[in-house]
């Protein structure tokens, strides 16, 4: 009974990991963080190593299982798996919908995320102070510079891959984030979706492309991320609070657009967008709702920390 309890409650913390992935905003890494399987998740990612070869000849089948921690990874995929299905069908119909909302849900979420790692620092000295700051500032130019327009090529697509499947593993950084940044975002997610839906071809080359890039960049960045807290835990935790601190005016709930873009699917998206207060915003403003999305966001953070605590 408690090996299943286990199993769900694991597999729930995945699922939770794979919605975080296709939100703008929150980093899977930061869920693994909050919930207590942060460091058992960076550990089992590591364990893939050409030296499991040797392990394979050694010990076989079941020696391998055991040093990738199999049960543990399977358990969290499967979960993760399901969260993105649920969140590339249930976040693109709410920001067709409800985006004021949505976003403001965002907003909150990572307010409360920033608080938490921030947290995490052992002692807040000059060159925290200044890691914290340096993230603040490179991350809300980003957000104020004009974003990349993408590029559909499959090379681009895997890049794209590389780098966003950072946030897997690194707690502040939202690899849906990341694809905003780099204008690929509108392009990825609905391509997933028709993926999911229809198999088309063209669609599945394209998200075969993307889970490569994935792939590489997971076993490689895993490496870094680990030496890098290894050496440097309190720095590298302080640039990554500032950078989610800097990154608020990305998920500001009201911004009007001032140009747009047509996608792959022929669709007119925003390109360029400017924050501005509720009276100046070019539609209804939904105040109340939004400010109510906003807390149920901040919220969220601390209540999955309080469960991954209890179920440590």
């Amino acid at each position: 009974m408690k090996n299943n309890s286990s199993f769900i409650t694991l597999a729930l913390k995945g699922m939770a990991m794979g919605i975080a992935e296709v939100i703008p905003g929150v980093s899977g890494g930061t869920i693994a963080f909050i919930t207590g399987i942060y460091e058992k998740l960076l550990n089992t990612i590591k364990a893939f190593h050409p030296s499991l070869i040797g392990t394979f000849k050694k010990e076989g089948v079941g020696g391998v299982w055991e040093n990738i921690n199999g049960t543990f990874l399977v358990t969290l995929l499967i979960g993760m798996a399901t969260g993105v299905v649920v969140g590339v069908f249930g976040v693109t119909h709410l920001l067709e919908t409800y985006p004021e909302m949505l976003w403001a849900f965002f907003f909150g979420l990572i307010i409360s995320s920033a608080i938490f790692i921030g947290k995490q620092v052992e002692g807040w000295g000059l060159k925290e102070i200044l890691a914290l700051l340096f993230g603040t500032a490179v991350a809300y130019y980003i957000t104020v510079a004009s974003p990349a327009q993408g590029n559909e090529a499959l090379w681009f697509v895997f890049l794209s891959g590389v780098i966003a499947i950072s946030a897997l593993i690194l707690p502040g950084i939202s690899g849906s984030f990341i694809l905003l940044l780099m204008g690929m975002y509108s392009f990825i997610i609905p391509t997933v979706k028709t993926a999911l839906k229809t198999f088309d071809s063209e669609s599945l080359i394209t998200v075969g492309t993307f889970a490569i890039g994935c792939l590489v960049g997971l076993m490689t960045f895993s490496r870094v991320l680990s030496w890098t807290f290894k050496n440097y835990k309190n720095i590298t935790l302080a640039l990554l609070t500032g950078f989610m601190l800097g990154s608020l005016n990305k998920l500001w709930p009201w911004r009007n657009v001032l140009s747009t873009r047509i996608n792959s699917k022929g669709i007119e998206v925003p390109f360029i967008e400017e924050s501005v207060l509720p009276n100046n915003y070019n539609g209804e403003p939904y105040l109340v709702a939004v400010v109510i999305c906003m807390i149920i966001g901040f919220l969220s953070v601390f209540i999955i920390e309080k469960l991954g605590t209890s179920n440590k």
